[in-house]
């Protein structure tokens, strides 16, 4: 465990004096082990966002303007270790946890944060989710203390299968996915949606791998190519969506890529030439929106992060940090009870997107982005994806009231 931001960050220097207690942000992610770089990917982008906000003076409270400061904390990918690191960060001061490349992971959380909460009012923590999306974690897993700023597997999958539901050509669809909780949402999401929309499609493969284990997925791809799949839809990510994709180029096969996540992190790059129209993401942002403040803002991040591997950029994350120091504007501090009640009441906007929190589930409501792979530098591809020469094409753009679903939370309030 380490401080990101110490004295030699010039943004922080600014806002904090040796008098001022910062409030602690803890950030719990796979620093290391297959999905590190996917935890290095969100520090980049939360290392940003309290930048800026310290750069403006910090956060205004109670007892006068405070910075922030982000701590950061190895899980190793495992979920015990995940709470090894939650009781670190409690015993370090951060009364909020970040934290999102795993579902499993999230769930653990919130059910330990609920019974921390309970037993130790003194030390009270929030838990802020950027990307665990399994569903239930805002419908029937959702917690008083835990928000989430990603959209949920079924929310993204909806918006996949606008696109897939036109594809008019497609006949027949290989499902497969990460064997843990989010996973399998992906999948059950899949055939349900599939039956509904599309019952012409044939389902000619449906499978579960380990995660983060598998280093040859060519067995996996030559069962794709044997199947006559004409299109693949995933939820993976990190290392096993990219493994997955180039074992499938490696392969031969030539259909369409479905995906949560096929924007970045080495996939454009592992697929190539193969992979023009036919790799398929969906997001809450893409960088070439077209809109100007889109444009600037991306163009921002890369001239602090210009190096072509650290090209992975998440508006969401900059609307949670920026959600977060309104409300701690509101409630005077970090008290995490008075957070919570100030961040049910989020609204927020930055580089022309705008998200509100809602308050029965804690699941914020944004627009999003469906895009299509291309080369940089066709038509709407202004810019590329971590210096491929590929990006991607926005072809289809859900604004936050259509891209909404109905939750069966039934929110537990504390007594305050």
């Amino acid at each position: 465990m380490l401080s990101l931001l110490g004295a030699g960050s010039p943004a922080l220097a600014q806002a904090r004096t040796p008098a001022v207690e910062p409030i602690r942000l803890a950030l719990i992610e796979s620093l290391s082990g297959p999905f590190a770089n996917t935890g290095e990917a969100v520090h980049r982008n939360l290392v940003w966002a309290v930048e800026r906000v310290n750069a403006r003076g910090g956060v205004r409270t109670a007892g006068g303007p405070r910075p922030l400061e982000l701590l950061r904390f190895d899980n190793k990918g495992q979920t015990e270790e995940t709470l090894a690191m939650l009781r670190a960060a409690i015993d370090n001061g951060a009364r909020v946890v970040l934290q999102g490349n795993s579902s499993s992971a999230a769930a653990a959380l919130i059910d330990t944060i609920d019974k921390h909460n309970a037993r130790d009012p003194q030390r009270r923590v929030l838990f802020l989710n950027y990307s665990a999306v399994d569903p239930a974690l805002t419908n029937a897993g959702c917690s008083y203390w835990h928000f989430r700023f990603d959209a949920h597997a079924d929310m993204r999958m909806t918006a996949l299968m606008q696109l897939l539901q036109e594809d008019v050509q497609l006949a027949r669809i290989y499902l497969i996915g990460q064997d843990y909780s989010f996973g399998h949402a992906v999948l059950r999401e899949a055939r349900q949606q599939l039956a509904a929309r599309r019952p012409d499609v044939a389902i000619v493969g449906d499978e579960l791998h380990p995660v983060g284990r598998v280093k040859d997925f060519m067995p996996y791809a030559v069962k794709i190519k044997a199947s006559g799949a004409q299109a693949v839809l995933t939820g993976n990510w990190g290392n096993d969506l990219t493994l997955l994709v180039k074992a499938a180029r490696d392969a031969g096969f030539d259909g369409r890529f479905y995906t949560f996540y096929g924007n970045a992190l080495g996939v454009p790059a592992a697929i190539g030439d193969a992979g023009i129209g036919k790799v398929v993401a969906v997001a809450d942002w893409l960088p070439n929106l077209p809109t100007p403040e889109s444009a600037a803002f991306y163009r921002a991040f890369r001239q602090r992060f210009p190096r072509p591997q650290d090209d992975y950029v998440h508006l969401r994350m900059q609307l949670m940090i920026e959600a977060l120091a309104q409300a701690i504007e509101r409630a005077g501090g970090d008290d995490a009870a008075m957070l919570a009640q100030a961040l049910e009441q989020a609204d927020v906007t930055l580089a022309g997107q705008r998200g509100r929190m809602r308050a029965d589930d804690h699941q914020f409501q944004q627009p999003l982005a469906v895009g299509l792979m291309e080369r940089q530098g066709a038509p709407g591809v202004p810019f590329d994806v971590e210096g491929s020469g590929y990006g991607f094409r926005v072809v289809r753009r859900i604004d936050a009231r259509s891209a909404a679903m109905p939750h069966s939370c039934k929110m537990a309030r504390p007594a305050h």
